[in-house]
């Protein structure tokens, strides 16, 4: 008995040290628990998070758009790979990777007006100025704008130290450009950093400016000084405007750009204000004198083409010795002849024919009637003198003969003047 009671004192205790180490066991079994289910949808929302985040490296990319990657700030890809084209790509989302696009299709208009006089803001309305605007009576190099050009075809073949004169225009320009090399344009032009809110394409217009305007200015300035104010005004407008099109565009090829000139207009150009009323007597006198530079042209052609057609000079050099042309090359110029000439040759032909054939045919005559007369040379002269008269006769309207008398020393002649009307001339 005694050890049964030990036993029961024994397993007392452990019973009571169970019941104290439950509600211990309980509350880290809910912590466990708790742990393993915060772990979980930690888990879950990790991988949400990750698949957001991969999400977000699509990347749309418009059709007048092109885009470079930027990974860790380099340019990643190879080839064309580097660029990416229209539609929809991934990369690894910012910081890792960065999508810049630019615009390629879209074209920028960009005025010019740095070489334009200064005009006062009543000037500027679209309208214009109810009274005369009022300006210096000098230009003012601060304000006013302007390029300098050649005189005259002379000066600009003559030495820089012989006083050739030059002139002054002023003229305002469009530029139109665009984007057509992107990787070249990231890597070569300063583009300002862009802000919050702001487009990336009215960044680019704004940090190409002040560039391009000073590229065009300089093309410009270099382009009208090959040029005399009235082909810068008047005749040769396109030419310098294609002229300052290509030097533009080398400059910006040479710095490599990656931006390509689309057109360049000259939108506007005059001479000073200041030499308006002498430059509208020069303009006059040049149009009084190639008014009549084009009526002497005229005139010339006029009668070129009555006299000989559009061959005579040409064929004047040729007679001259001043161009060498084959026989049969010169005959057909002269076959080409027209008008008086014509006539005239074809008439000396006619006669030539004539002269020709009429020798012919007296050479023929004699020599039928050689022999003859070899025998008996009176009577064959007699003959044709017989002939002749008879032929003279036959041609005559009246014949009057006259026989000579014998013997007598004094003989009257008498001729009727005044002709019987009633008789018909044989010519009629």
């Amino acid at each position: 008995m005694p050890e049964q009671k030990d036993k029961n004192k024994q397993i007392e205790p452990q019973k009571e040290e169970q019941n104290t180490d439950s509600p211990l066991d309980a509350a880290s079994k809910s912590l466990s628990d708790a742990l393993r289910i915060s772990f979980g949808i930690l888990k879950v929302i990790i991988f949400i998070l990750l698949v957001l985040f991969l999400a977000s490296g699509f990347r749309t990319i418009e059709p007048d758009e092109r885009a470079l990657v930027l990974r860790f700030g380099k340019i990643t890809g190879e080839g064309e790979a580097r660029i990416l084209e229209p539609g929809l790509h991934w990369s690894f989302p910012y910081p890792i990777d960065e999508v810049v696009r630019i615009p390629v299709e879209k074209k920028v208009s960009l005025p010019v007006n740095s070489f334009w006089y200064y005009q006062n803001p009543a000037e500027l309305l679209p309208e214009g100025p109810r009274t005369r605007p009022r300006y210096e009576p000098t230009l003012d190099p601060i304000k006013d704008g302007y390029c300098i050009t050649r005189s005259a075809e002379e000066a600009f073949a003559s030495d820089a130290g012989s006083g050739s004169d030059y002139n002054i225009v002023h003229n305002k320009w469009q530029l139109i450009y665009q984007i057509n090399q992107p990787e070249r344009f990231f890597k070569n032009m300063f583009v300002e950093k862009v802000n919050p809110g702001q487009k990336y394409f009215d960044v680019i217009k704004q940090s190409l400016k002040s560039l391009l305007r000073q590229l065009l200015e300089d093309a410009v300035t270099i382009t009208m000084v090959n040029y005399t104010i009235d082909e810068a005004l008047f005749s040769k407008q396109q030419s310098i405007t294609n002229e300052v099109k290509t030097r533009l565009q080398e400059k910006l090829d040479r710095i490599q750009s990656g931006i390509k000139v689309t057109s360049i207009q000259l939108t506007a150009s005059s001479w000073p204000r200041q030499v308006d009323r002498a430059f509208q007597a020069s303009i006059q006198a040049s149009q009084a004198a190639q008014q009549s530079i084009s009526n002497a042209k005229g005139y010339a052609e006029k009668t070129l083409s009555k006299t000989a057609g559009t061959v005579a000079e040409e064929l004047l050099d040729v007679t001259k010795g001043n161009k060498n042309v084959s026989d049969q090359q010169e005959k057909a110029l002269w076959n080409q002849l027209a008008g008086d000439a014509q006539a005239i040759i074809a008439k000396a032909r006619a006669y030539r024919k004539t002269v020709v054939e009429n020798a012919k045919a007296n050479s023929d005559y004699l020599k039928r009637i050689l022999p003859e007369y070899r025998k008996r040379p009176k009577l064959v002269l007699q003959e044709i003198y017989q002939d002749t008269i008879e032929t003279v006769l036959n041609n005559a309207d009246e014949k009057i003969i006259i026989q000579p008398t014998q013997g007598s020393k004094n003989v009257e002649i008498r001729v009727l003047i005044n002709r019987d009307p009633t008789i018909k001339p044989q010519s009629q």
